[in-house]
C-alpha cells in the first residue's frame, strides 16, 4: 500500500525554541522520501521520528541559510555510515552551490554513499519520471527556490462499468493499455482522476511563484513566520504572515495547508491557528515537531 505523508522534524524559524527544532521535513510519496531544508538537528529528529538515512531519495534545499542547511552535513555523511543503496539527488540554488560542497565535505569521513548534485538556475522542471518535481524562483534576501510535486492524471476503473461491458481478467489491462476494446473506450469504464499535487514553500515575500507553486495543492506546506500585526516585518526580511499564506491558500483551491516556521516571538501558536482560520476553511494544520501530516485521498473531477 502506498504511504503519502509528511514527517515534520523542525518547525522554528531562524533558531531553534525549547518545543521546536529548526526546519526539517520528510515527504513520505510511495517509493520516494524526499528530505526538505534540513536544518541543524535534523538528523537526531529524523531518530526522535523513526526515520532512517535509507527513507531518503532526494533531498531539496531551497536556500542556504543555516536554519533550513545547517543539518546537512550530518546527513549527508549519514548516507555514507548507514551504507544507503540507491543514489540520492540533491537540488538546490546554484547560486550556494559553493555553500553545498563546504557542508558536504565540511569534516573527513569516507564518503560511499551516491549523492548526486543538480544545482538550479532557473524555474522549470527538475525531475521527472512518474512525478514531476519543479523548481520556481522565490522573493528573499537570498536565492530562494519553492518545490512542487505533480503525479500526472490517471483513470480509475469502474467495476459496474466493466460488468455492463463484459470486460474482467486480462482484458481490463488490455483496455487501460491501448484505450479501447472492440466498440468499448477507456471513458466508457472508466472516470477520471486527477493525479495529486505537493507543494512546499519557504521563506519567501508574496510574489507570483508562490500562488503558481501553490495552484490547487492537495497539500501546501508553507512558511507562516508572522502574524499580521507584524506585516511589515515580513516583508522587510523576506517573509509571510499566517494570513497571507491562508489567503493564497483559499485564492489558489488547496485543500490541506501546513503552516509552519514559526518565530520564537510568538510563544502561543493558537495564534497563527486563529489567523488562518478567519481567511482559509480547508484543512489546516499549524505544524508540531515530530507530527506525522497524511496527504489527503485524490480527489474526483466533476461529473455532468
Amino acid at each position: 500500500m502506498s504511504t503519502r505523508e509528511l514527517v515534520v522534524l523542525g518547525t522554528a524559524s531562524q533558531v531553534p525554541t525549547r518545543h521546536r527544532n529548526q526546519n526539517g521535513y520528510l515527504l513520505r510519496w510511495d517509493g520516494e522520501g524526499i528530505l526538505f531544508d534540513p536544518g541543524e538537528g535534523t538528523q537526531r529528529q529524523m531518530l526522535r521520528a523513526g526515520v532512517a538515512a535509507t527513507d531518503i531519495t532526494r533531498i531539496c534545499v531551497t536556500h542556504f541559510h543555516g536554519d533550513h542547511s545547517l543539518g546537512l552535513p550530518g546527513v549527508i555523511q549519514r548516507l555514507s555510515l548507514d551504507k544507503v543503496p540507491h543514489p540520492v539527488h540533491a537540488h538546490f540554488p546554484a547560486s550556494g552551490a559553493h555553500y553545498f560542497a563546504r557542508m558536504r565535505h565540511a569534516t573527513a569521513f569516507y564518503e560511499q554513499a551516491d549523492l548526486r548534485e543538480h544545482p538550479i538556475a532557473e524555474d522549470g522542471p527538475i525531475a521527472g519520471g512518474k512525478l514531476t518535481l519543479e523548481a520556481r524562483r522565490l522573493s528573499h534576501p537570498v536565492e530562494a527556490f519553492g518545490y512542487r510535486l505533480t503525479e500526472p492524471d490517471g483513470r480509475t476503473m469502474l467495476p459496474e462499468k466493466l460488468r455492463e461491458h463484459g470486460i474482467a481478467g486480462p482484458d481490463v489491462g488490455r483496455l487501460q493499455r491501448e484505450g479501447r476494446l472492440g466498440t468499448t473506450k477507456l471513458e466508457d469504464v472508466s472516470e477520471a482522476r486527477p493525479g495529486q499535487r505537493f507543494a512546499f514553500v519557504m521563506d519567501t515575500r508574496l510574489c507570483d511563484a508562490v500562488y503558481a507553486l501553490s495552484e490547487n495543492a492537495d497539500t501546501l506546506v508553507i512558511e507562516s513566520t508572522f502574524l499580521a500585526e507584524d506585516t511589515s516585518l515580513a516583508k522587510d526580511f523576506g517573509h509571510l504572515t499566517a494570513q497571507q499564506a491562508a489567503r493564497v491558500a483559499a485564492e489558489s483551491g488547496v485543500r490541506q495547508l501546513v503552516l509552519t516556521h514559526f518565530s520564537q516571538r510568538y510563544p502561543d501558536p493558537a495564534r497563527f491557528l486563529e489567523e488562518a482560520k478567519a481567511e482559509f476553511d480547508g484543512e489546516l494544520v499549524v505544524a508540531q515537531d515530530l507530527e506525522r501530516v497524511q496527504v489527503p485521498k485524490r480527489r474526483s473531477f466533476p461529473t455532468g
